[in-house]
């Protein structure tokens, strides 16, 4: 046990030679200063590119139709893959493990020819008719008014929701847009609502470019009929999207006389996988943190178990002294483990400091400076603390158990003689 006496006999013994002491202390400092960082920075890389997926990428997919590769039933190959809204409802019935299946249509573009007019005003932007749930699949921050509901579906209004670079580009400084009309292709929308995408997958600037109405008006509008370009298709959490694709895919060439084995004539995007495989890179990148954190120390410890070795040598007839005086080998162990283990966990626990005062100085310049792509957040959970703190005790003592291993092998007789 530690007394006032014992406490005095460490910080002595620590004190003889302070510049060895402190020059030892810098290796374990260094080395769990280290640790902490590189975990708190891969956590910053990890949240800031996971945060990009948004909350669309943990369950779901994009599927869509594309050109067969493989002649059916009498039907040749290249045949285009149209998907209807039956389709959507076929989906709906086969699978309750699915949480949303929203069909979607687009058309123009912001890169395109004008196809948005007000006033004297006029735009090229990306058109979706979407149904309401999509903003569930991909969030967005309402800024003013409301997004779509399904009493415009089912009375397929004429309203629409707008990007903020439409409202520049449509509207002037102040001008109120909540109840303004644009027209679409020659047809009149109410605008009931703006907003703005929270975390971006794509091209941030064709989002902002992006209107927002109906998919039944859409269809009626613009004459698509029952066709759906695409669908967003979302899973409940206990269900893996990756896992049910093969029999979505399975049910939708069954419905369009598709090959059972043509891969090509329906496409689509896992962003689940890709976010899978993105978790994936950051756990490696945790796994090498640890390990080159764990190396660091471990060149700390043997500097601090080369020191014990020599403050043992010098101590040696001191220690045959406290053995001649009827101190056992456990006493002088405990002796040796004890100094060996506060010199490991203070210049540890320095180290986790100056580590912590380094991630917030990060994270105080991230929000002064405003966020950075792909880099947000670097910190480390109360785990990792533990884990440092248990490190720490298990350094202090494989540091300290080879000399007072060989400060229990002298002899009384032997250490005296020594001048």
């Amino acid at each position: 046990m530690f007394s006032r006496d014992r406490w005095a006999e460490i910080l002595e013994a620590l004190n003889a030679n302070r510049v060895r002491t402190l020059l030892t202390a810098f290796g374990v400092f260094w080395g769990i200063a280290i640790l902490v960082l590189l975990l708190a920075l891969t956590n910053g890389l990890r949240t800031g590119v996971t945060a990009d997926f948004g909350n669309f990428a943990t369950n779901s997919m994009f599927m869509w139709g594309q050109r067969s590769s493989i002649s059916y039933k009498g039907m040749p190959k290249g045949r285009r893959t149209q998907f209807k809204t039956a389709d959507v409802d076929a989906l709906r019935a086969e699978f309750p493990e699915l949480k949303y299946v929203s069909p979607r249509n687009s058309l123009g573009g912001y890169q395109g020819a004008n196809n948005v007019i007000r006033g004297t005003r006029t735009g090229a932007f990306q058109i979706y008719g979407d149904y309401p749930e999509f903003i569930k699949q991909k969030p967005m921050d309402i800024l003013e008014g409301r997004f779509l509901n399904y009493s415009d579906i089912e009375a397929k209004r004429k309203i629409c929701v707008i990007g903020p670079d439409v409202v520049k580009g449509l509207y002037e400084r102040g001008e109120e847009v909540i109840g303004s009309y644009i027209k679409i292709n020659g047809v009149n929308f109410k605008v009931v609502g703006t907003f703005k995408i929270t975390n971006s997958q794509g091209d941030s600037e064709e989002e902002a470019n992006t209107v927002f109405i109906p998919f039944t008006t859409f269809n009626q509008a613009f004459n698509y009929g029952d066709r759906v370009g695409w669908m967003a298709i979302t899973a409940y959490d206990n269900t893996s999207i990756t896992l049910l694709k093969d029999r979505v895919f399975a049910l939708i060439r069954n419905r369009h006389n598709i090959h059972p084995s043509d891969e090509r004539a329906v496409g689509h995007r896992d962003l689940a996988e890709q976010f899978g495989r993105v978790n994936g890179l950051f756990d490696i990148l945790m796994i090498v943190g640890y390990f080159v954190g764990i190396l660091t120390l471990a060149s700390g410890v043997i500097g601090i178990n080369n020191i014990m070795l020599i403050v043992v040598k010098e101590r040696t007839k001191e220690i045959g002294v406290r053995r001649a005086l009827g101190a056992t080998p456990w006493a002088i162990k405990g002796q040796i483990l004890q100094e060996s283990l506060i010199l490991t966990i203070l210049s540890g626990m320095l180290g986790v400091t100056f580590a912590a005062a380094v991630i917030w100085g990060m994270n105080y310049i991230l929000d002064s400076v405003g966020p950075v792509e792909n880099f947000a957040n670097p910190s480390v959970g109360m785990g990792i603390v533990v884990v440092a703190l248990t490190m720490l005790i298990l350094a202090g003592v494989l540091a300290g158990l080879i000399p007072a291993s060989r400060a229990t092998k002298i002899k009384p007789v032997d250490a005296l003689r020594i001048e």
